[in-house]
């Protein structure tokens, strides 16, 4: 039978019918009221209970969103795992210290997700004497977990299973409840977005009553390898819409990777970035990125060699100009008036080398990091380019001074020594 609070498609119905049914929906004896602003003191309001970061909010909905093969139950794991043992695993502080989770996991089974959590103890040095009892896990495949239905009948809600759920909430004191992944957790027409959004603010509701907060791990659809953004969830934008935070993950592109002096091709394909695609309740963060580290179990024999299993940790993006200042830049420019340095990195006098000479770089090896400076210094102008004939009387580009640095500007210069 369909569910009396669930959604209805009321184009479908005849209008006696609407009537009937908005009529059923209201309490008899109740009546809509307007309650006049009571004007608090803004200091006395109570401050959002975040979790992890601006990230997990008590009472709230986070959607994580992000293609297969990102990582996403990974680094739903290293979530887990950071709240259980009150230590700030991805970068992001825990203001209300160790917190109770729980990793309900509906594709893989409870030994895989004992590998999984057991690899990152491992890899991050936890033991159970950190966690104590603050972690839980269990598997959709040994403990289903299905909270609507959608059958000729109509569409409902599981309000038992959500019963349940809340029983286990309070009964573990469970600050963060992982679901992963959303799809699986109902059979309900994904693109149905009055039955999506009647799920996700279930979820909500839930979250509210037991004073926890609700993860749900989503899938994009296709992107045509565009980039994943919080728009991009497969089927229906009400879940997007009822969560307060959405965070999109996306694999480090070939053009980030150059940006940032990365030339390893299994390095890059290993480091994903977290962005807040929104955050309503919270400031916009800077993106956070994750490396997605392999560990070993130990757990094999003369026979079978052990298992090695995906573990999530912070990566701190590393910065081109360490150790340059403005007088490198100074002296680059100085020696760029003075002579012809090529844009092109094939030719023997492309200006990298020298950068490199200035640096005290090698200009193979240090090719990608020297590269990303130059773009840097296109990009602010500090450099410029133009063409004009070389040697052989060929129209070529040639890299040139932009706005110059002012030597009064960049201090003394360095004791020789140093």
């Amino acid at each position: 039978m369909r569910n009396a609070a669930a959604p209805m498609d009321f184009a479908d119905m005849e209008p006696e019918e609407v009537a009937s049914r908005i009529a059923k929906a209201v309490p008899a004896g109740t009546s809509i009221r307007a309650t006049p602003y009571r004007w608090p003191n803004p200091s006395s309001l109570p401050r959002r209970q975040w979790l992890l970061g601006h990230w997990l909010l008590k009472g709230e909905v986070t959607a994580i969103i992000a293609p297969g093969g990102t990582g996403k139950s990974t680094i739903g794991t290293a979530l887990a795992l950071s709240l259980a043992s009150g230590r700030p695993l991805l970068g992001k502080p825990l203001p209300r210290g160790p917190q109770s989770a729980w990793i309900y996991n509906l594709e893989d089974s409870q030994d895989e997700l004992e590998r999984q959590v057991s690899a990152a103890c491992l890899f991050h040095g936890i033991t159970n004497a950190v966690c104590q009892d603050r972690l839980c896990i269990d598997s959709g495949l040994v403990q289903p977990l299905c909270t609507a239905t959608e059958d000729r009948d109509g569409f409902a809600i599981a309000e038992d299973v959500f019963a349940q759920v809340a029983a286990a909430v309070r009964e573990r004191a469970i600050s963060v409840v992982i679901v992963d992944p959303f799809v699986s957790s109902h059979t309900v027409r994904e693109s149905s977005n009055e039955a999506i959004d009647a799920i996700a603010k279930r979820w909500k509701r839930l979250a509210q009553e037991t004073g926890c907060a609700v993860v749900l791990v989503h899938h994009t659809k296709k992107l045509g390898g565009r980039e994943v953004t919080a728009e991009d969830g497969r089927g229906a934008v009400a879940l997007r819409d009822a969560a307060r935070v959405v965070l999109p993950l996306n694999a480090m592109s070939q053009a980030e990777a150059e940006e940032l002096g990365i030339t390893d091709p299994a390095l890059r394909r290993s480091l994903v970035r977290v962005d807040t695609g929104k955050a309503n309740r919270a400031p916009p963060d800077a993106a956070t990125w994750i490396k997605l580290e392999s560990q070993c179990l130990d757990n094999g024999n003369a026979n079978e060699p052990a298992d090695y299993v995906g573990v999530a940790c912070l990566w701190e993006k590393p910065d081109v100009f360490h150790g340059l200042s403005a007088r490198h830049l100074y002296m680059v420019q100085q020696r760029l008036a003075a002579g012809n340095w090529r844009e092109n990195v094939q030719a023997k006098d492309w200006v990298g080398h020298l950068v490199a000479e200035v640096a005290g770089f090698s200009a193979e090896a240090d090719k990608a990091r020297i590269k990303a400076i130059l773009r840097a210094w296109f990009r602010n102008g500090a450099l410029a380019k133009e063409h004009r004939r070389d040697g052989k009387g060929n129209d070529r580009p040639f890299v040139t001074v932009g706005k110059p640095v002012d030597p009064h500007e960049i201090g003394r210069p360095p004791h020789p020594e140093k």
